[in-house]
């Protein structure tokens, strides 16, 4: 390797590495699978360290449009695997710890990734998703997302209305502490540790709903289960057949409160929850093993 292609990859290297958590924010939100996104960055890098540099105006821009590109083609090839998808699908935890897949600090949507969200946008097409997440949540502007999409801006600005109306009307928004919201997990556990009905039943919001994803390869819930009695029938059940055998760790999940529980085997399941600091309104445990490997 001579002097001149050293130089070249050594600024490759430099200007990826100066985006990249901008870059993996896009391809985690966009395809809710941190699998899934690593596999898209990796094939950016790939097609970036071919490209020449004074072919390219701008870096960010050439990255943030090939890396949302892959993962349009990556969600559209997808849409039959997830249709037959077998029970509730739920995206892989973002546990704490791990550097968080940056968004655009000046962002103004709340928990912007959150499981509730990721859900939600689950619901959307390919190109609505990317144009809501370019626009809302890394305040990209239309020429910019028209720009990535290969679309006009008048087309750009309806899929984002489309993707917004969908987002405000199934995503209910609620303000809570951290550290209110981590006491009524804390009373969830013990509540189910003293099979206490009552205290279960007086944690959930009428409208409460669990969602369990096991993906066909555990068993779990195979539809959303609502209101407190029925999901305290099933966490007690729970705790009695599973739980009690298994450690539960307090953990921060896509920013919001949650429980990793482990046991001897391994990490067995991460749970989410969504409160207003008074009652839990969700409940999102994911089983899957293939979404826990990375844990």
């Amino acid at each position: 390797m001579n002097a001149t292609t050293s130089l070249a990859m050594d600024q490759h290297l430099a200007a990826f590495q100066q985006h990249r958590p901008r870059l993996a924010g896009v391809a985690y939100r966009m395809l809710g699978s941190r699998t899934d996104a690593e596999d898209v960055l990796q094939d950016a890098w790939l097609r970036w360290q071919a490209t020449a540099l004074e072919r390219v105006q701008t870096a960010e821009a050439w990255l943030i449009t090939t890396v949302t590109r892959l993962c349009v083609d990556r969600l559209r090839a997808a849409r039959i695997e997830r249709t037959a998808y077998d029970g509730p699908w739920l995206p892989e935890p973002w546990i704490a710890g791990d550097s968080a897949p940056a968004a655009d600090a000046r962002a103004e949507l709340a928990s912007d990734l959150s499981v509730a969200l990721l859900v939600v946008l689950e619901r959307l097409t390919p190109d609505e998703r990317a144009a809501f997440l370019l626009h809302d949540v890394f305040d990209s502007d239309y020429p910019e997302v028209a720009s990535v999409l290969g679309k006009s801006e008048a087309a750009c600005r309806q899929l984002v209305h489309r993707a917004r109306a969908q987002v405000r009307q199934r995503r209910a928004r609620f303000t809570a502490t951290p550290e209110a919201s981590r006491a009524l997990v804390e009373r969830f556990v013990q509540a189910m540790r003293t099979q206490d009905h009552a205290a279960l039943l007086a944690l959930f919001a009428k409208d409460a709903q669990w969602t369990a994803d096991g993906g066909g390869k555990v068993r779990a819930a195979a539809k959303l289960l609502h209101g407190p009695r029925a999901i305290a029938r099933l966490a007690a059940s729970v705790w009695r057949l599973y739980l009690s055998h298994q450690t539960m760790e307090a953990v921060d999940v896509n920013g919001g409160p949650g429980l990793l529980l482990r046991d001897a085997g391994g990490v067995r399941a991460v749970m989410a929850f969504e409160t207003d600091g008074v009652h839990i309104h969700a409940v999102y445990s994911v089983l899957n093993p293939d979404k826990l490997r990375g844990l």
